[in-house]
């Protein structure tokens, strides 16, 4: 694991990543302040990198955006979506002024294993096109979820959909609701309940 001060190409970051890698985006906008700023968050957006022996490497996360094609569907789509990594980060980058940043997963003795990654395309089959919220809805679920109150499932978010797949992979305890999470609790500074021995490494800066 690198240490924090890390820099790497996106063509590096994209070759190192696997099943379970976060992705950490930071940018200047409004919305992205205003996310930072309510949920006391240094990054307004994560997302989970699925990597599968026959495609691309894969980025899930949820967004208001449908400027890439939707691999689940192979259709536009605004909300929960899976999309090809390399793509999603660039349109982060380069489209949304975003700095990246990505985390690599130690998921424990036994790694990633089948049932793991079966449990998280089943989250993508169950989540894939789910809206997303508006800033003060989302703040909002975010809040309920504090509290240990389990949000509506007709829209979500991206530290949701982050949360709802390493729940499923057993890397998050079932008892918290996924509204409990923001971007920021997957960030180092933040106490992430990881389980099983799973832990995550420092942030690495991607160079775009």
């Amino acid at each position: 694991m690198s240490d924090r001060r890390s820099r790497i190409s996106l063509d590096r970051a994209v070759d190192l990543t696997r099943t379970g890698d976060l992705w950490l985006f930071r940018g200047r906008s409004t919305a992205d302040h205003a996310i930072r700023v309510l949920t006391n968050a240094p990054v307004n957006h994560v997302g989970m990198a699925i990597v599968l022996d026959d495609l691309p490497p894969l980025m899930w996360h949820a967004e208001l955006g449908k400027g890439l094609v939707d691999v689940w569907t192979g259709q536009h789509q605004r909300g929960v979506q899976l999309h090809d990594l390399r793509d999603a980060v660039r349109q982060w980058h380069d489209r949304y002024d975003q700095q990246a940043w990505f985390r690599q997963l130690d998921a424990g003795p036994g790694g990633i294993t089948a049932e793991m990654e079966d449990a998280a395309l089943s989250t993508v089959a169950r989540l894939d096109g789910t809206p997303f919220p508006s800033t003060a809805k989302l703040v909002g679920r975010w809040a309920r979820g504090r509290v240990r109150r389990q949000a509506p499932a007709e829209l979500t978010y991206c530290a949701e959909v982050v949360a709802a797949t390493y729940t499923a992979m057993g890397l998050l305890p079932p008892d918290l609701p996924t509204n409990y999470y923001d971007p920021g609790m997957f960030w180092s500074g933040d106490a992430l309940p990881l389980r099983e021995g799973a832990r995550l490494g420092a942030e690495i800066a991607v160079d775009c």
